[in-house]
Order: structure tokens, then sequence, then C-alpha cells
């Protein structure tokens, strides 16, 4: 192994090393697919620019709901799956791309043979390198339609990593209000135990003094234990609010979480507009919509790949050996050719490839359709889910001040011995209710808006600045 093979060996391997070494280092872009892909999830705003994506919270302060939205972008399973898949599928436009370009491969070989010459054994060394060449000239647009398919896929990928997004998003705005919603429940439950604590202890005092029945007594004391029974399912709720919210910022649901205070909610009628506005609006932004449309068009790209599959092709081919045979000397051969490959009869494959790509362009066209109808239906619901929250609201502020004035009022009237005990307890359950009533509605009022703006494919930084419980940003918050 002396010869004109042992010379050209090393250089195949440092060839082969360099690549390998490349590739697995991860470096080089050659097609710059790395601007392809969809930024990172993470909350982007005026406020944020600047700030390093995904960055830690600088402080142990109570978190507000930027901050939970932020933490549940960045660290959501959900969230990194689907920006995964997007950088996958771009390393895929990639791939199509290097279609385009020249094939370039080498061989080594070695070996060691033995003839039988009149009964003697006569072994000797072969070896041989070579380098081939390769380079597709024409295919008829099949590297053209698989590029497209890569790049609609990459779009369709790109727009589904906005509508996950998008539904992390509102599950976040969810579920800190709910936990806000919960904690707030928490606290007019206890304010309702301490108010019928306080009944009690008036009704005992009359009883004492021979004013009021037994009944009296224990009509408060039943009060008063289902009172207190109410406040610790409040407490439960509050512990199972709190550990759904972690466990939407990425977090385990045993840590405790602590919340910026619950803001005080004012409804507008800025959300009342023309419901069909809003419905075509919605079917230009929706992400998951878009998806679909990607989608068609990648199945329709996809289709033209597989009718040129069965045309014709012609490739350039170039190649250069050399072989060494042990007692010879050393031998070079090249060639370069131009290749016509024509299929003729395969089976019938082509003409059922073609039948299924046909098909699922119809199979996504249906999911488009399918989903255009849907975005329709979902801004419908949320628009007047939003509108009868809004009612709800104001009304449950008047309820509230009118059962807190019945309840001081009856329960003055008990004290100075002209009332009943009964009207003390219906005041005081009426007002426990309408404590209650007030914090649902405050929540649904506060999701609906919310989920509006997610059926919509608007749920940015901008709307949380009209959203109660974010922090102040010193930027203006919107009517």
């Amino acid at each position: 192994m002396k010869y004109g093979f042992l010379r050209v060996l090393p250089g195949f391997l440092l060839l082969a090393g360099g690549q390998g070494s490349t590739l697995a280092a991860g470096v080089g872009d050659p097609f710059g697919t790395d601007a392809l892909v969809p930024p990172r999830p993470a909350l982007h705003g005026p406020a944020r620019e600047g700030a390093t994506p995904c960055s830690a919270p600088q402080s142990a302060a109570p978190l507000a709901l930027v901050e939970v939205v932020d933490l549940a972008l960045c660290n959501n399973p959900q969230t990194r799956e689907v920006w995964a898949n997007a950088r996958a599928q771009a390393a895929q436009v990639g791939v199509a791309q290097a279609a385009y370009l020249p094939g370039l491969s080498g061989s080594v070989s070695a070996s060691r043979n033995w003839t039988d010459k009149e009964a003697q054994s006569s072994p000797y060394d072969q070896n041989g390198a070579g380098l081939t060449l390769s380079y597709l000239l024409y295919d008829f647009g099949a590297r053209d339609a698989a590029l497209e398919n890569a790049r609609q896929l990459l779009a369709a990928a790109a727009a589904t990593q906005d509508s996950t997004v998008q539904a992390v998003f509102l599950a976040a705005v969810q579920a800190f209000y709910q936990a806000q919603a919960s904690a707030t429940a928490l606290g007019a439950a206890q304010e309702s135990e301490r108010a019928s604590r306080e009944s009690f202890n008036a009704a005992e005092a009359r009883y004492k003094i021979g004013s009021a029945t037994p009944a009296d007594k224990l009509q408060a004391q039943t009060a008063w234990s289902q009172a207190t029974l109410n406040r610790i399912t409040a407490e439960g709720s509050l512990k199972n609010a709190q550990g759904a919210l972690a466990n939407v910022i990425g977090q385990d649901a045993h840590r405790p979480l602590s919340l910026a205070p619950a803001a005080e909610v004012s409804p507008g009628d800025a959300f009342e507009r023309d419901v069909n506005a809003l419905v075509e609006e919605a079917r230009r932004r929706r992400p998951d919509l878009l998806a679909a449309e990607a989608q068609v068009r990648a199945a329709a790209a996809s289709l033209d790949a597989v009718r040129a599959a069965g045309r014709p092709s012609v490739s350039l081919a170039a190649s250069s050996n050399l072989l060494n045979v042990d007692g010879s000397p050393a031998t070079h051969a090249s060639s370069l050719g131009v290749t016509l490959t024509i299929p003729f009869f395969s089976g019938f494959a082509p003409a059922y490839r073609v039948r299924a790509a046909e098909a699922q362009v119809d199979a996504r066209g249906a999911q488009r359709d399918r989903i255009r109808t849907q975005v329709a239906l979902d801004v419908w619901n949320a628009y007047h889910n939003l509108h009868t929250a809004t009612q709800a609201l104001r009304t449950s502020t008047d309820l509230l001040n009118s059962a807190t004035q019945s309840e001081q009022v009856a329960l003055g009237r008990y004290k100075a011995g002209v009332g009943s005990i009964l009207d003390v307890l219906n005041a005081q359950s009426a007002l426990a209710s309408a404590r209650q009533q007030r914090v649902q509605a405050a929540l649904n009022w506060n999701v609906s808006r919310a989920t509006l703006a997610q059926s919509m494919g608007s749920l940015d930084y901008g709307l949380l600045q009209t959203l109660p419980g974010v922090a102040n940003t010193g930027e203006q918050t919107k009517p």
C-alpha cells in the first residue's frame, strides 16, 4: 500500500471528518434558514424592548398580569414544543434548497485477493479511490414544488405557533383572574363569617336578657356554621386556583405564588362594534385559519411535486477514479456525461400517488373551511358573552350596594329589638350571595374580554394594558 491510493486517502478522511464535525457542531447556515424561524414565544411590547426574552424576574415582588403571561409564554411546554417544530420546519426549507446544488461524494477501497494458478496461491492487493460529482439539471418543477411545499409548511408552523401562543396567553389570563377571584371570594366569605358571628352574638345577648327565643339563637348559630363552612370551601378553591396558575406558567403546583392585589373593574363600551366587522377582521388575523390556508398551499405544492416525479429528468455526472493493482502501474480514469431518465412504467404507483395528493388537497381545503366557519362562531359567542358579562357586572354592583344596605338595616333593627332574627339572616344570606355574584361577574368580564381578543387573533401586550391587574409600566393606558 505504498502507491497513489495512500496519497489521496488522508485527503478523503480530512474532507469527511471536517464536514461531519462542522455539522455536528451546528456551525453554518448557508441558506439563512435561522432568519425564517419565528421569534421565541415571549411577551413583546414597547416597555419590554431591549429586555432579554424570557429572563427571570428581577425580584420576588408579587406577580402582576404582565409577569404571569410572560412566564407562561416562556415556560409552558406547549410554547416550547411549537417553537421547536417551527425551527425543525425551517431546517426542512434548507433541505429543499440543497436540492439545487450539486452533490459530491468520494469513495476509497482496499482489498487483498487470491487466485489459484496451477494449485499455487498468488495474493495481490487492489486499492482504489474516486470522486463523483452529480448535478440535477432539470426535473420539470419537482424541486420547485418541494421547496414551495417546505416554505408553506414553515408558514403553517409559524401560524400554529402563533395560535398556541394565543391559547397559552388566554389560559394565563384566565388562571390569573381565577386566582384573583378566588382570593376575593375568600375575603367575601370571611366577611360573611364575621357578620354571621356578630348576628349570633346579638342573638345570644338578647336570649340572655330574655328578649329572644332559643330558636333565634339556634338559627343564628346555624347560619354562622354555614358561613364558616363556606369560608373553608373558599380557602380550598383558592389553593386549587393557585396550583392551576403555577401549572400554566410552567412551575410546580405546590410552589406558592404571590400575586399583585386585584384592581377594581369598570366596564366600558369600547368593545361594542359591528359583529360582522369583527368576524371579517378575525378571518384576516386568526393564526389557526392562516395555518390552515398555508396547509392548503403546501398540499397543492406537494401535488405538483408528485406529478413532476413521474416526468423525465436530466442530470450531469462527472467522476474521477484511481485504481492500483499490486505489481502494476496505477491507472486513472475520468468520465463526464449527461443522463436523461425517463420513467415509463412503475406499476401504476405514480397514478395512485397523484390521486392521494389530490385527495389531500381536498381534505386540507375542507379543514380550512371548517376553521373559517368556526372563527365566525367563536367571535359571535365571545362577543355576546362579553356583552352579557358587562351587563351582569353593572347589575351586580347595584345588587351588592342594595344588599349591603339591607343587611345593615336588618341588623340594626334586630339589635334595637324591633326586628326578627329571620330578617337578619335573610339579609346576610342575600349579601353573601351578592358578594359572590359580584366576584363571579368581575371574573367573567375580565375573561370575556380576553376571550374576545383571542377569538379575533389579537390577544397581545397591548390588550394587557387595558386589563386590571397590570403593573404600572409608565406607558399610557389605552382607553
